[in-house]
């Protein structure tokens, strides 16, 4: 796994900051190896292969990253890793923080583009800070290179964003 597919996780974490406090994901995680299991694997061994499909209970573990899909679709090129296509009943995603935080991120999909830097978040998607806020909305989208962070609806709904107050606890209600 290269160091750029390792940084789902922190790709992933970022795009929940939302406007809070800058929050990063554990940075030793990173450094961890990243074991994946699931019910059936089916990939291409080539440097240059093509897809690596993953599915079935896919559980993916870095350090303290958790993600839990019904399948990961890995694309391939050059040797490196391109996109990573999750997709699930929801995804779901947990993460401890360098400051003692956690992230917990749900989406019917979350599509990870290397080559663009962007993650996107599809299909009731709603990323959580505990004690810093929420954002959810039918779509979110993170674009690494720059830093920002876009929401919008699906249907004709909205994106909902609750930021909480500096020292707020965690259970002052949910959106």
């Amino acid at each position: 796994m290269s160091p750029r597919a390792a940084s789902l996780t922190t790709v992933l974490t970022l795009a929940a900051a939302l406007a809070a406090a800058p929050a990063w994901a554990k940075s030793s995680d990173r450094n961890q190896p990243m074991d994946l299991t699931s019910n059936t694997q089916d990939c291409m061994l080539a440097d240059d292969g093509g897809p690596c499909v993953f599915t079935g209970n896919v559980r993916i573990v870095q350090g303290t990253l958790d993600v839990r899909a019904a399948k990961a679709d890995v694309r391939r090129g050059g040797g490196d890793i391109q996109r990573v296509v999750l997709t699930g009943s929801p995804v779901r995603l947990k993460q401890q923080l360098d400051d003692g935080g956690t992230i917990d991120a749900t989406a019917n999909t979350v599509d990870y583009d290397l080559q663009t830097e962007t993650v996107v978040f599809t299909g009731n998607a709603e990323i959580n800070q505990p004690g810093r806020g929420t954002m959810a909305g039918g779509r979110i989208v993170y674009n690494m290179a720059t830093g920002r962070v876009q929401g919008g609806g699906q249907d004709g709904g909205q994106i909902r964003t609750r930021i909480l107050p500096k020292g707020a606890k965690a259970d002052q209600g949910g959106n």
